[in-house]
Formats: C-alpha cells, sequence, structure tokens
C-alpha cells in the first residue's frame, strides 16, 4: 500500500453518480482529490468542495482543459457516461482523456468501463469501452479496468431512467429469472480507492465487480421484505421509454436474455470484503 501523503487523485464525471462516490471514497482515504466538472458553480460541484475536493474546469472535448486538470496528478479516475445516438463522441472523449494522462505523466489510471467483457456485442455502451481501452492500451498507460454490470442504485434512484423501467420494461426484454451481477455505485467508490491505495497489486488487472447475483425476481421479492412493499411498476409504452433512452438500452436487456454473464462475485469480495449484497444495500438505504 502506498502512502497518499502529497498525492492527488482527479477524477473525471465527479459530479456524476460514480464520480461523486470515488471523490468521496478517496477523501475519506486521505487523498487529495481534484474534482473535474464543467461547472465548477454547480451545486453538486461545490457539495464535493465542501468534503475537501478541488474543483476544476474541464471539458472532455478540451484537451487544453484536460492536461491542465491533470497536471501534477498522481492518478486520474476515468470514465464517459453513454451519449445516445452519438458513439463516436464518447469513444472520442475516453481517448482525450486517456492522451491527456500519458502527456501528462500520469502514474495510474483507472477506468470506470462496463459489460462483459472484450468481444464487441452490438451493445454501443459497452463496445465504445473496448475501443478506449485499446486506446489506452496503445499509448502505455499503467491501467486498471473496472467493470460493473448493473448498479443497485437502478432499483430506486428514478433518475436514471423513467422510474418504471426497471420494474416494468425491463422483466418484459430480460424475464424476472435471469441471473445478473449487481453492485453498488457506493461500493464501486470504495473499490476505487482500494485500487489506487495497492498500485502493485492491481495496475494490469481487469475486474469485473459485482457484490451480488440476483434475478430482477429475486430482487423484487428483497425490496418486499426490507420495505414492506413491492417497487411500484406502472405500464410504459416501449416507444415512450425509447424517446427518452433510446434504443440501446432496450438492446441491453435483450442481450442480457439471451447471453450468460460472469456471475462470480468472489473477486469483488477479495478486493473489498466489505462491498454489499442487495439486501444490505436496500436495509442500508431505507434506514
Amino acid at each position: 500500500m502506498i502512502s497518499t501523503e502529497g498525492k492527488t487523485i482527479a477524477v473525471v464525471g465527479a459530479t456524476g453518480r460514480q464520480g461523486g462516490q470515488v471523490v468521496r471514497q478517496l477523501l475519506r482515504q486521505g487523498w487529495q482529490v481534484r474534482a473535474l466538472t464543467r461547472n465548477p458553480a454547480s451545486k453538486k460541484a461545490l457539495a464535493l468542495k465542501a468534503l475537501g475536493a478541488e474543483l476544476a474546469k474541464a471539458d472532455l472535448d478540451d484537451m487544453v482543459s484536460l492536461k491542465t486538470a491533470f497536471e501534477k496528478a498522481y492518478g486520474v479516475y476515468s470514465m464517459q457516461p453513454p451519449i445516445p445516438g452519438k458513439v463516436d463522441a464518447e469513444i472520442r472523449q475516453g481517448r482525450n482523456a486517456a492522451e491527456a494522462a500519458k502527456k501528462t505523466g500520469i502514474k495510474h489510471l483507472v477506468y470506470g468501463s462496463a459489460g462483459p467483457g472484450h468481444t464487441k456485442t452490438g451493445i454501443e455502451q459497452w463496445d465504445t469501452k473496448i475501443e478506449v481501452t485499446k486506446s489506452m492500451k496503445d499509448l502505455g498507460l499503467l491501467l486498471t479496468l473496472l467493470r460493473p454490470m448493473a448498479f443497485m442504485e437502478l432499483m430506486s434512484d428514478p433518475t436514471y431512467y423513467p422510474n418504471s423501467s426497471t420494474w416494468y420494461i425491463w422483466p418484459k426484454l430480460m424475464s424476472t429469472d435471469r441471473k445478473i451481477p449487481w453492485i453498488s455505485v457506493q461500493d464501486l467508490g470504495a473499490v476505487t480507492a482500494k485500487v489506487f491505495a495497492n498500485p502493485d497489486e492491481f495496475i494490469g488487472r481487469d475486474l469485473p465487480l459485482a457484490a451480488d447475483a440476483r434475478s430482477l425476481g429475486e430482487c423484487r421479492e428483497i425490496y418486499r421484505e426490507v420495505r414492506g412493499k413491492y417497487p411500484s411498476r406502472f405500464p410504459m409504452p416501449m416507444f415512450l421509454f425509447e424517446s427518452f433512452v433510446g434504443k440501446d438500452i432496450p438492446n441491453m436487456w435483450r442481450w442480457l436474455h439471451k447471453n450468460p454473464v460472469d456471475l462470480d462475485t468472489s473477486q469483488t469480495y477479495e478486493v473489498y470484503p466489505d462491498a454489499m449484497p442487495v439486501r444490505t444495500w436496500l436495509q442500508r438505504l431505507s434506514a
């Protein structure tokens, strides 16, 4: 384990769900954190500043701002949210972050990837990350990949998609009995902090992240047992849902219905023994 003293981690997408949890967990572990944001005056950015993060105005389409934000940092956490219908934009932004990391001499890049592996599936938001990963490796960056599949927050946070999607549309496309790997965003942040603290152990590794393997049917029953009621679900026409999110997410759920994924949770618990299964996460959320 390395000393965090005097070392800064730059966090791309710091005001998002993943980036925000990464910032919080790194601060708890004693890192100096530089939170990248396009709008340092936003409420989310100011909340991170209040916790002790340094704010840096940066845009993934502006290489100069990225290099300035990465300057003298020890490490970078990089992730780019999917941009529906704009595959090239996500790839370009991921490559920009990688090139800026290379040019500024970053010692450890942790990439918030996603998906089942390294073979393209036709799912845009997974395939883009394969392209970005290739660019990072081609640049010779000291890299760790983190690959979550499904975040537990999808069960409770309506700002992910329209609130009916997880419990109404998703089961129709994937079924209620197909198991998938789940992890909370909070635990993603904790794993990221552990990875940065132990570069000798984690540089060069590709970590699929899963704290629990449950079907939507099992998750719905656990939800009822913990909260005393089933999660709400109401009909939404597919065309309306796709008008919000595009076709890639429904296609992802169809893919998951037909294709097996890695359900092994042992790697995640080896890295972070306190990772929460679905029941524990719901209990803490409901407390």
